[in-house]
């Protein structure tokens, strides 16, 4: 096969890690408001839509995997970070700083109940 031959074609999810697949579910889909898209058989795993990309999350132990939270961002796009942020802590949501405006974005860092760090992100230039 030639370097130049495409293999990847696109991303079909990213995988969040859990310890608690019941607890993670809910979060995703009634804490943020994700609709979850299908369950993984019997399998303790579950697939949430973001608009853009699937977040499958899944009981890390189940699939021999040992368990560690993303460290770094999934950065969940909204129209309005201090307005998702408000929402977001009324439903019990810690955010640990302020928003940050990198000068083209603002961003709102938290984490789900496993520690995965998660952002809320808005572009506003190019």
């Amino acid at each position: 096969m030639s370097a130049q031959t495409r293999l990847v074609t696109g991303t079909d999810f990213v995988t969040v890690p859990t310890r608690d697949i019941d607890a993670a579910t809910e979060f995703y889909g009634d804490v943020l408001g994700l609709p979850l898209s299908k369950r993984w058989g019997t399998m303790p795993a579950a697939e949430f839509e973001t608009g853009n990309l699937t977040l499958a999350v899944m009981r890390s132990d189940a699939f021999d995997i040992e368990f560690r939270p993303n460290g770094h961002p999934i950065a969940l796009r909204v129209d309005d970070v201090p307005a998702a942020r408000a929402e977001l802590e009324s439903r019990g949501v810690e955010f640990r700083q302020d928003i940050l405006d990198s000068g083209v974005c603002h961003q709102a860092f938290f984490r789900d109940p496993d520690g995965n760090v998660l952002a809320l992100h808005h572009r506003y230039a190019e």
